[in-house]
C-alpha cells in the first residue's frame, strides 16, 4: 500500500491567494506558505513517539493534528533562511549580531524572484500558460548548473563569485524538500493524560535517503576542483601556450580529435608530470569515476519510480521486434547465453548519435515486452500453457533488452536522455521526484566532465613521455 504523502506539488499555488502570500515575506520568521500552518495550541502537551528529526534542517516537521508541548522555545529560523544564511528580521534588537539591511533585503528578493518563477511556472505575465512546478523546478536546477559550470572546461578551482552563486540558489532550490513529507501513525498524550492516535510527519524516504547522498557527491565534486591549485598543467588555445615562461612547452594532439574542437587542451613539458603528481591526478580520476558512477545509478532509481506517460504507451509499436530490428532480435532471443557486450560490437556503433537511437529502440522494444508479459487472459487450458510460455520469453527479452540498455549507457557515459527519460521528465508532477532527478543528472555531467578532462590530462602526459 502506498504511503500517502504530502508534496509541494503545483495546484493551489497557482491561485491569487499565491501573490499576497509572497507580498509579505517580510515577515522571515516563517518559510514561504508557513503562514498557513495552525498556531499551536497553549494548553496542550504533546509526546510524539517515533518521530525522526528532519535530516535538512532544526526546524520539526509539522503533525497533524498538530500539538506541541506548551514550554517548548519559539521555533528556530526557518530552514530556508538557514540555508542562505540571514538571520531573523526584528530579533536581537539591531545589536552585534544584526545583519545590515541592504544584504538582507537583497537574499529577500532573490527568494522572492525565485519562488514566485516557480510558482507561476516560468511564465512570468501572469497568464497561466507556465509549465508545472515540477518541470519549473527542474529546468531551474538545469540553467542554474549551464550557468555556473557551463564554461568550465579546464582543472582549476571555481570562481568564488560562481561557487558563492551555486551554493546560494542550489540551497534556495533544495529548500523545497524540507516541506515534502510523508505521514506515520503516532501517539499523543494529553496534560490530563489522555492517549490520542494521530498522524505525524517525517521526510519522505526517497527524499530523506537521496538527498543527503546528492549533498555530498556536491561537495566532493568542488573539492576536487579546488584542489587544481597549484599543478603542472597550462591550457592553449589557437592562439598559443597560456603560460609563456615555460621553456620546452609539449602542445600534444587532443584523443578527442575532431569531436569537440572547441575545448582547450591541456600542456605538460616534455619530460611530462612527475610521479606524485600523476599518482595524485590518478586518484582524482578514480574518485570523480566513483562520483559519476553514484549519480548515475540515484538518477536511474529516481527515474524507474516516475510514471511512463501514457502517450508514450500509446506511440509504442505492437511489436518489440519490430522496433529493435531483425538483427538485435536474432541477438537477444538465442536460448544460449547472452553477451550485451558481444551483440554492441556486433553493432559497430561508432558515435554518439547511433547509440541514442539504439537505445531508444531497445528500451521501446523493452517496455512493449514487459506489457506482453504482465497481461493475463482468461482461455482454455492449452491457451493458458502457450500463454505462459510466451511470458516466459517476453520476460527474457524484456530483461536482456534492460542488459544492453545499461551496457549502452556505461559504453557512452555521455549519452543524452531517450525519448522515455526526456517524456517522463517533461510530464513529471512529483516535485520531489523531479529536484532528485534534476540534482543527480547535474552531478552525474559535472563528474563526467571532470573525468574526461582528467583523461585530457593523462594522454598529453603520456605522449610528453614518449616524446622526451
Amino acid at each position: 500500500m502506498e504511503t500517502p504523502s504530502s508534496t509541494s506539488d503545483e495546484g493551489s499555488e497557482l491561485d491569487a491567494r499565491s501573490q499576497s502570500d509572497y507580498a509579505d515575506f517580510d515577515d522571515l520568521d516563517h518559510p514561504p506558505r508557513g503562514r498557513h500552518r495552525r498556531e499551536p495550541s497553549s494548553d496542550v502537551s504533546s509526546e510524539c513517539s517515533g518521530e525522526p528529526g528532519s535530516p535538512y534542517g532544526s526546524s520539526p516537521y509539522p503533525r497533524w493534528p498538530v500539538c506541541t508541548l506548551a514550554t517548548r522555545a519559539p521555533p528556530p529560523a526557518a530552514a530556508l533562511l538557514k540555508r542562505l544564511s540571514t538571520t531573523r528580521r526584528g530579533g536581537g534588537g539591531g545589536g552585534a549580531g544584526a545583519r545590515d539591511g541592504k544584504p538582507g533585503d537583497g537574499e529577500l528578493q532573490l527568494i522572492k524572484e525565485r519562488f514566485s518563477k516557480l510558482l507561476l511556472g516560468e511564465d512570468m505575465s501572469g497568464s497561466g500558460k507556465g509549465v508545472s512546478t515540477s518541470v519549473a523546478i527542474s529546468n531551474a536546477i538545469t540553467n542554474l548548473y549551464a550557468t555556473v559550470f557551463g564554461s568550465c572546461h579546464r582543472l582549476e578551482p571555481l570562481p568564488l563569485e560562481k561557487k558563492s552563486m551555486w551554493r546560494r540558489e542550489m540551497d534556495c532550490l533544495l529548500s523545497v524538500c524540507d516541506h515534502i513529507v510523508e505521514f506515520f501513525p503516532s501517539k499523543e498524550i494529553l496534560s490530563d493524560g489522555t492517549t490520542l492516535e494521530v498522524m505525524a510527519t517525517r521526510p519522505r524516504s526517497d527524499i530523506y535517503v537521496n538527498l543527503p547522498a546528492l549533498e555530498k557527491l556536491d561537495d566532493m565534486l568542488l573539492e576536487i576542483l579546488d584542489s587544481f591549485q597549484k599543478t603542472e598543467i597550462w591550457y592553449v588555445n589557437d592562439k598559443g601556450p597560456k603560460d609563456d615562461t615555460v621553456a620546452t612547452p609539449c602542445r600534444p594532439l587532443s584523443h578527442r580529435g575532431e569531436e569537440k574542437w572547441w575545448l582547450p587542451v591541456p600542456c605538460v613539458t616534455k619530460p611530462g608530470l612527475t610521479e606524485t603528481a600523476r599518482r595524485d591526478l590518478q586518484q582524482k580520476h578514480d574518485c570523480a569515476s566513483q562520483i559519476h558512477k553514484a549519480a548515475m545509478a540515484i538518477n536511474n532509481a529516481v527515474l524507474a519510480e516516475i510514471r511512463i506517460p501514457d502517450l508514450y504507451n500509446q506511440a509504442l509499436p505492437k511489436c518489440g521486434r519490430a522496433s529493435v530490428g531483425d538483427l538485435i532480435y536474432r541477438h537477444m532471443s538465442f536460448p544460449g547465453k547472452f553477451s550485451p557486450e558481444y551483440l554492441l560490437d556486433c553493432l559497430e556503433i561508432s558515435s554518439e548519435h547511433e547509440a541514442l537511437e539504439a537505445a531508444d529502440r531497445v528500451e521501446a522494444a523493452m517496455h512493449v515486452w514487459r506489457r506482453k508479459a504482465s497481461q493475463s487472459h482468461s482461455r482454455s487450458p492449452w491457451s493458458a500453457v502457450k500463454d505462459l510460455m510466451e511470458s516466459d520469453k517476453n520476460v527474457m527479452l524484456a530483461s536482456r533488452a534492460e542488459d544492453v540498455l545499461l551496457c549502452l549507457k556505461q559504453r557512452f557515459p555521455g549519452l543524452s536522455q531517450t525519448t522515455l527519460d526526456a517524456s517522463k521528465i517533461q510530464y513529471n508532477k512529483d516535485v520531489g521526484q523531479a529536484i532528485l532527478e534534476s540534482y543527480s543528472r547535474v552531478l552525474e555531467s559535472l563528474a563526467y566532465n571532470i573525468v574526461t578532462c582528467i583523461d585530457d590530462v593523462l594522454f598529453a602526459d603520456e605522449a610528453a613521455r614518449k616524446i622526451a
